[in-house]
């Protein structure tokens, strides 16, 4: 019995050098080729019939001219809240 092999066909994106550079490291450190994991994001797609994970906006740091008094009031109680819960955040991660 004869096995026929499956076509490939190439798929063309644009992305920025930064971004390929930061996927090839974590690529090479799971050991997957990039042509490799993009086939697999595919798969995914066609498998589950969407993207195959959340999408949303990144976080946007708030504007306090921008926000209402009532906006305004509940950021900083959500803050003293976080503090009584002792819930505190580094520099780097506000």
């Amino acid at each position: 019995m004869a096995t026929t092999a499956k076509k490939a066909t190439g798929v063309f994106t644009r992305i920025t050098p930064e971004l390929e550079a930061q996927a090839e490291e974590v690529l090479d450190q799971l050991q997957i080729p990039m042509s490799t994991a993009l086939s697999m994001f595919l798969q995914q797609v066609v498998n589950q019939g969407k993207i195959p994970f959340e999408i949303k906006s990144p976080d946007k740091t708030l504007d306090f001219d921008t926000l209402t008094k009532e906006q305004f009031d509940s950021e900083i109680k959500k803050g003293f809240d976080d503090f009584k819960n002792v819930q505190t955040y580094s520099s780097s991660q506000l």
